[in-house]
């Protein structure tokens, strides 16, 4: 019942949103969730963090914290290394649940971590997340690796603009770092 408190201690009856686990990607799994704590128990940063834990996502989508969650910067912290959906005994899919969380965070609230918008900006510039030194493609080319794979950086900005997710990445609110609120 502790976690519960935690849980509720912030909400007020007018955040609450019943409907909202059902508009969630993978609702009817997410249903399924008695809260066995499996997915917290592998999550490879809930081991070293109290504050990021799959298990109370999971609960408070249930629950229909929409504004609690989308405002919380811990869904950044989710590695999506799927261990918590390789372990539920249920099948939910709690990493899945976390990505369409940040999606509707930054949708809703446009907001995301600041390594998140410049890896975004490096593959509409080159077509990679990380931009490959000229030193490291000489050294490929000298110990007779195959050039790297040339992007379609067209199709790419063309991607960017129909999904309106160049809009969203040029108007976004950053942060550096998620702050703990122990």
């Amino acid at each position: 019942m502790a976690g519960l408190k935690h849980i509720f201690e912030n909400a007020t009856v007018t955040r609450i949103n019943p409907r909202f686990r059902h508009e969630m990607a993978d609702a009817e799994k997410l249903l399924l969730c008695f809260q066995c704590g499996t997915c917290t128990a592998g999550c490879p940063v809930s081991r070293f963090s109290s504050f990021y834990n799959p298990r109370k996502i999971a609960r408070m989508v249930q629950l229909g914290l929409k504004d609690r969650l989308l405002s919380d910067a811990a869904l950044w912290l989710c590695t999506t290394c799927y261990t918590c959906i390789d372990n539920c005994p249920q099948g939910v899919e709690v990493a899945n649940i976390v990505r369409s969380l940040r999606n509707l965070s930054v949708k809703e609230r446009r907001v995301m971590p600041l390594i998140s918008k410049k890896l975004a900006l490096n593959i509409l510039r080159s077509g990679y997340a990380y931009i490959i030194p000229e030193s490291r493609i000489r050294r490929r080319i000298t110990q007779g690796l195959p050039h790297l794979p040339r992007s379609n950086l067209k199709q790419i900005a063309k991607l960017f603009e129909v999904t309106d997710f160049l809009g969203v990445i040029e108007n976004v609110e950053t942060f550096e770092k998620v702050e703990v609120k122990e």
